[in-house]
C-alpha cells in the first residue's frame, strides 16, 4: 500500500443535468471524414474514462479486510481473507471483490492499481450535483458548459493525434466531461433505454431537494420494488453486464481505427445500491462482474495498442460505511478510483487510509476522503499526454494550483 501525504485531500464542485444537445460530430459525419496521415511508429496513447453512475461502494469493490472495524460495519456484506466470503487478496490489508478476476490478473501483471479513500471536492449527496462536480473539473457547484476532458484535449499541441482525432462519447447524449470546443463523436450501442433504477433514483434525488414528503414516499416504493426483484440485474440500461461488454467492444473498435478517436468516455448506470446490494454474490457482484468483463474486452480489442492504453474508472461519490436496514448502503463520500491498462504502473494500492472507527468516519457515517480525485486525473493527463502542471491548474482544472498531479501513475 502506497501511503500519501495527509494533505492530499479534497474540496467541493458543480452539476446540471445532461442536455440532449452537446458538442460533437455525429457518427455518420465522422465515418465520412478524410483519413489524416500520422507519423509511422509514433507513440499513439489511448485514454478511456468509465463513469459508474449511481455511486460505487468502494468498501465492497476493494474491502479493507485488515481494518479491525470493517467486518462489524459491513455485516452481511463483508468480504473475508478466506472461506466462502473470500475476496481476492491484493496485499495483506485489501481484498478485491471476487467478481473481478480480470482486474486481479492485471494487478498481478502490474497493469492495474486502485486509489482508495478518494473523492471529488463535492461533499453533499446529490447524484445530480455529484456527477457534474466529477465531470466539470471545478472546485464548487455551479453552472458550466464544458468538462475537464474536453478542455484537456483543447490544451494538447496542435497536430497531436489526440487533439486531431477528438473524443468518443458512448451513450445517447454527450456527457458533461466531454462537452466543449474539441470535436466529439457520439455512438450508442442501443436505442435509448426505458426508465430504469438509475433514472428512478435521480427523480427521487430531485424530489429530495424540492418535496421531501413525496421523496420519502417514493423511496418507500423503490425499496419495496428492489426487495421484490431481489438481486435480479437490470437488463434495460447501461447497468446490464452484457451491455457493458458491448459498449466496451464497440468503443475499442472505433478507437483502433487509424482515423478514430484516442479518448473516450463510457457511462455505466445502476450503481445506486440502496437495497439488496449483496456481498460475494448479488446485485453489486453482477455489476462488478460486468465492469471486469469490460476490462478484458478492452485488453483483447486493443491488442498491441494495449501497452499505450490507460483506463480510469470513477464515480460521483461512495456509500455509507454501515449497512442499512434493507441490506444495502446509502449515499456516502469517499470511494475508489481504478486504473487499468498496459500504460499503468500498476501492482499497487495508493491509499492514505483514514480508518473506520466512528471518530474517523466523515460525519460519523462515511469513509473519509484523503485524496482528491482531481490529483489522480491530473497525474494521468500529465504522464500520458505531457500536459504541464500549469496548464492543468489553469485551463483543465481551473483554480487548482495548490493541488499537485499525482506522480507515477503511468509507466
Amino acid at each position: 500500500m502506497t501511503i500519501l501525504p495527509a494533505n492530499a485531500c479534497c474540496e467541493a464542485m458543480p452539476m446540471s443535468r445532461r442536455g440532449l444537445l452537446g458538442a460533437g460530430l455525429s457518427f455518420f459525419a465522422w465515418t465520412h471524414m478524410p483519413r489524416i496521415a500520422s507519423a509511422a511508429g509514433a507513440r499513439d496513447p489511448r485514454f478511456l474514462t468509465i463513469i459508474l453512475r449511481g455511486a460505487l461502494d468502494g468498501l465492497s469493490a476493494l474491502a479493507p479486510v485488515g481494518d479491525p472495524d470493517y467486518a462489524a460495519l459491513r455485516e452481511g456484506m463483508a468480504l473475508a481473507r478466506s472461506g466462502e466470503n473470500a475476496g481476492l487478496m491484493l496485499d495483506d490489508f485489501f481484498a478485491l471483490h471476487p467478481a473481478m478476476p480480470n482486474f486481479a490478473r492485471l494487478y498481478a501483471a502490474k497493469q492495474a492499481l486502485v486509489v482508495h479513500a478518494v473523492a471529488s471536492p463535492y461533499r453533499e449527496r446529490s447524484h445530480f450535483d455529484g456527477q457534474d462536480v466529477l465531470e466539470s473539473g471545478l472546485a464548487g457547484v455551479g453552472k458550466i458548459d464544458s468538462g475537464w476532458l474536453n478542455r484537456a484535449i483543447q490544451a494538447m499541441p496542435k497536430g497531436e493525434r489526440v487533439a486531431t482525432h477528438g473524443a468518443l462519447g458512448v451513450g445517447a447524449i454527450t456527457p458533461l466531461v466531454l462537452r466543449g470546443d474539441a470535436p466529439v463523436m457520439g455512438w450508442a450501442p442501443q436505442r435509448l433505454a426505458e426508465s430504469n433504477d438509475d433514472l428512478a433514483r435521480r427523480v427521487m434525488d430531485l424530489y429530495n431537494h424540492t418535496d421531501p414528503v413525496l421523496a420519502k414516499a417514493l423511496q418507500s416504493g423503490l425499496t419495496a420494488d428492489m426487495l421484490a426483484r431481489g438481486s435480479e440485474p437490470d437488463n434495460r440500461g447501461g447497468g446490464n453486464p452484457a451491455m457493458m461488454a458491448r459498449a466496451a467492444s464497440g468503443a475499442a473498435r472505433l478507437m483502433m481505427k487509424e482515423e478514430g478517436p484516442r479518448v473516450a468516455v463510457l457511462s455505466f448506470d445502476g450503481w445506486d445500491t440502496h437495497a439488496n446490494q449483496g456481498g460475494v454474490k448479488g446485485r453489486l457482484a453482477d455489476l462488478l462482474g460486468g465492469l471486469d468483463g469490460a476490462f478484458a474486452t478492452f485488453e483483447r480489442e486493443f491488442g498491441a495498442s494495449w501497452k499505450d492504453t490507460t483506463i480510469l474508472v470513477v464515480t460521483e461519490f461512495g456509500r455509507t460505511a454501515k449497512v442499512n436496514g434493507t441490506e444495502g448502503s446509502d449515499h456516502g463520500t469517499a470511494t475508489v478510483a481504478m486504473l487499468a491498462g498496459g500504460a499503468v504502473r500498476g501492482g499497487r494500492i495508493v491509499a492514505d487510509w483514514p480508518g473506520l472507527k466512528a471518530g474517523q468516519l466523515h460525519e460519523a457515517r462515511d469513509l473519509r476522503p484523503t485524496t482528491d480525485l482531481r490529483a489522480v486525473m491530473k497525474g494521468i493527463l500529465a504522464d500520458q499526454f505531457g500536459l504541464s502542471a500549469a496548464v492543468l491548474a489553469d485551463r483543465v482544472f481551473p483554480n487548482s494550483a495548490s493541488l499537485k498531479p499525482m506522480a507515477g501513475l503511468i509507466a
